[in-house]
């Protein structure tokens, strides 16, 4: 029993004294698209640039921990070298970034987790 309170108040103690992890920044590459979460340091919000002048739009596909089950698009139809941010929410835990390109299979990253 002694032995178990040790074992229990080392793993307490390393739990408070390892700091909780934050969002790591990823980015993907699709085409011309560029996404990036977190934006602005805020696990809950993507950015999306058009580094193309093909004049496709450019979107960034993803999902939220609060609707996994729901894929989210952010559209940039702002033209080349904007960028576009999505609103806050939950945690975004994975994303791809796509180029668009009407009449053709578009140009998608492969899904990245932040």
């Amino acid at each position: 029993m002694k032995r178990a309170k040790i074992v229990a108040a080392t793993l307490l103690t390393v739990a408070l004294a390892v700091p909780t992890a934050t969002a790591v920044a990823a980015d993907a590459y699709g085409g011309g698209a560029h996404a990036w979460s977190p934006a602005g340091g805020d696990s809950g919000k993507i950015s999306v640039k058009d580094n193309s002048s093909d004049g496709d739009p450019v979107k960034a596909e993803y999902y939220r921990t609060e609707s996994p089950d729901t894929k989210r698009t952010l559209w940039n139809h702002s033209g080349p070298g904007t960028t576009v941010t999505s609103g806050d929410g939950s945690r975004i835990y994975k994303f791809k970034a796509c180029d668009e390109n009407y009449g053709d299979p578009d140009d998608c990253s492969k899904w990245v987790i932040p």
